[in-house]
């Protein structure tokens, strides 16, 4: 009798864990795919972009979706527009809480003609 409950509760614990753990994962995404059109877009190099706001205000949002999941950080700023070329990087700056700044690598996973997907790292 003792086992079968040991059995159930470590099994009710692990399903728990799973259920956390992806909720986590699809919450705490870092991919974004933003449309090109004439708010979103600029021109860097000669290349359509996705306008810095546009990448500085998403990554700012998305950066702490959960409070165990990364910084809080506020501020974040990006230097130019993310070109949308596939493997196109941009490096923005945000702030943390504790005033420290954090660098925050952007980088372009596909673009087609109407929109560019793009992550950036924690």
């Amino acid at each position: 009798m003792q086992r079968k409950f040991l059995v159930g509760a470590v099994g009710g614990a692990a399903a728990v864990a799973a259920v956390f753990g992806v909720g986590t994962h699809l919450l705490s995404g870092t991919q974004s795919t933003t449309g090109l059109n004439d708010d979103s877009g600029v021109s860097v190099g000669g290349h359509r972009a996705l306008a810095a706001d546009i990448v500085a205000g998403r990554t700012e949002s998305k950066y702490h979706p959960l409070p165990w999941v990364g910084a809080k950080v506020s501020g974040v700023t990006c230097p130019t527009g993310l070109k949308a070329v596939a493997g196109a990087t941009v490096t923005c700056t945000g702030k943390k809480s504790d005033g420290e700044t954090v660098d925050i690598p952007v980088t372009v996973v596909k673009a087609t003609a109407h929109s560019v997907t793009w992550k950036f790292e924690r």
